[in-house]
């Protein structure tokens, strides 16, 4: 674990005796949890800004062509979607590196949904604590440069182009040596190790790409291991129960870590707490030893009061919206605590003023994003029945929409009947289209389970997003300028990343 900062005894409220009232007031997520008891030992205390927008192409035509160049030579290796269940290639990678992973700590995130905002959390508490940071998330929004960020900031196209260039001999060594070539997240994972190392940074937030076990990203031993909340997604690959998926995503969880465990369902969180009682690692839980103690809605964002592994933090600004942000946000500051050893070393919090300020400042495009005003258009990436969920009781909570229009366009191996019918309580009215994604579900095969889903009447189809969005705002405007109507874009992060772009963002 890492060392503590200076710590202002001062600022920090008075530790509550019981925390059962978390408990209480942990609404809306499987309360089974609490009931669960591990046989590893769990943690029981005892006493700089990331940036906030997705980087557009570069202004130099030069460095567009080169980072062009790269993307073109990434795009002809295997996709995303493609796996061969192995870390083979990429240890090998790292190996002819010289293992850069390995030369600074490490906080390792899996899990369904909220991997990418906690990850901006984790970072962003880690800056204002005036530590260097890598942080590495997937898919991205907008530019292949977002995945890779440094010091809160995506990395420049310059620097992510020469990042590329400088690995390329050693990738092309270990594509000679296997029996397939490395896969593009398999590079994107070296470069981000790689560059990591080479800044350096004193503590790398990873993202897995898909499960954990076989990921790319797990060439790292993270001193703490991140679970956010598990549902059913890759089913094909992963499993079709959240405990047989647990199983995968368990993988990263390492000797002697701390295991950082969101509220799952209980299946799920047996296979966890399981693994963790087999490598010998403490366990935090959402709703035991941390977890929302209050939220209230704001003005763009949210207003929480979170009990962490030291105490409790109160008058935290999120400018996020959704309970589930409110989680993520709880499962991110016991993140951070447990890297520092708060409530195994230390039984101090945080100090509260830098927690506040961290929490301020963060950033999560194409989460729950207002990108246009008269009428209201959101963006938000839910892409999954799950995630649709939390976000449709988000929009219910934070939006007061006389009607919403919903423009969806989603991947073709995902559960779109689910997602859909998670939708259509909010959705007056929905446009089904389809992004620029090889991936993309046919138009007009969406429109005919959302025809099932919301009737005829409700469905409109336009397979040209920029058409699509004409249509909805044209829609949301027939209820006047006053009367209050919106439109929420989602079914998948490229959707989302392509709205941004056509609506002026990025």
């Amino acid at each position: 674990m890492s060392e503590l900062p200076p710590h202002d005894s001062s600022a920090q409220p008075d530790p509550v005796d019981s925390f059962e009232e978390i408990i209480a007031a942990e609404t809306g997520r499987d309360p089974d949890l609490a009931v669960i008891e591990a046989g590893s030992r769990t943690l029981r205390t005892q006493g700089g800004p990331p940036g906030a927008d997705v980087p557009a192409r570069p202004a130099d035509p030069e460095a567009d062509k080169a980072l062009r160049e790269v993307e073109a030579e990434l795009a002809t290796r295997w996709g995303e979607t493609k796996l061969e269940p192995s870390v083979s290639r990429i240890a090998a990678l790292m190996d002819v590196l010289g293992e850069p992973q390995r030369s600074y700590p490490s906080i390792h995130i899996t899990g369904t949904n909220g991997k990418t905002s906690t990850a901006r959390m984790i970072e962003a508490l880690l800056g204002a604590f005036e530590l260097r940071t890598g942080r590495y998330t997937s898919p991205h929004v907008q530019s292949i440069t977002e995945r890779i960020s440094l010091d809160g900031a995506p990395m420049g196209a310059e620097r992510f182009v020469e990042t590329y260039q400088d690995i390329k001999p050693y990738i092309e060594m270990v594509d000679d040596r296997q029996e397939f070539r490395l896969s593009f997240f398999e590079v994107l994972t070296g470069m981000a190790y790689a560059a990591f190392a080479d800044a350096p940074v004193d503590v790398a937030v990873v993202e897995v790409g898909m499960g954990g076990s076989w990921d790319a990203t797990n060439v790292i031993d993270a001193d703490v291991a991140v679970v956010t909340p598990i549902d059913l997604d890759h089913t094909d690959r992963l499993g079709s129960t959240p405990g047989e998926i647990a199983g995968e995503k368990a993988g990263i969880v390492k000797q002697d870590a701390t295991v950082i465990l969101a509220q799952q369902p209980v299946d799920a969180a047996q296979v966890l707490l399981k693994k963790a009682v087999e490598v010998d690692a403490t366990v935090a839980r959402e709703g035991l030893e941390f977890g929302v103690v209050g939220r209230q809605v704001a003005v763009g964002g949210q207003l929480l009061t979170l009990r962490g592994l030291g105490g409790e933090y109160e008058e935290l600004f999120l400018p996020l919206h959704g309970a589930y942000q409110a989680h993520n946000a709880a499962v991110a500051l016991a993140a951070v605590e447990a890297f520092f050893g708060v409530g195994s070393q230390r039984p101090e919090p945080l100090d509260i003023d830098t927690v506040r300020k961290a929490f301020a400042s963060v950033a999560s495009p194409g989460r729950l994003e207002v990108v246009r005003r008269s009428p209201t258009v959101v963006l938000d990436a839910a892409h999954n029945p799950a995630g649709a969920r939390a976000t449709a009781d988000a929009v219910s909570e934070v939006f007061d929409f006389s009607r919403l229009i919903g423009v969806v366009g989603a991947s073709g191996d995902k559960n779109v009947r689910g997602l859909l019918e998670a939708f259509e309580p909010i959705f007056a009215e929905v446009v089904i289209t389809q992004n620029s994604s090889h991936r993309a579900m046919d138009a007009d095969e969406l429109a005919a389970i959302a025809v099932e889903v919301f009737g005829d009447e409700r469905v409109q189809v336009e397979p040209r997003l920029d058409d699509a969005l004409e249509a909805a705002i044209t829609l949301a405007e027939e209820e006047g300028e006053y009367a209050g109507g919106g439109v929420l874009v989602t079914g998948s992060v490229i959707t989302v990343g392509e709205a941004r772009l056509l609506l002026g963002r990025g």
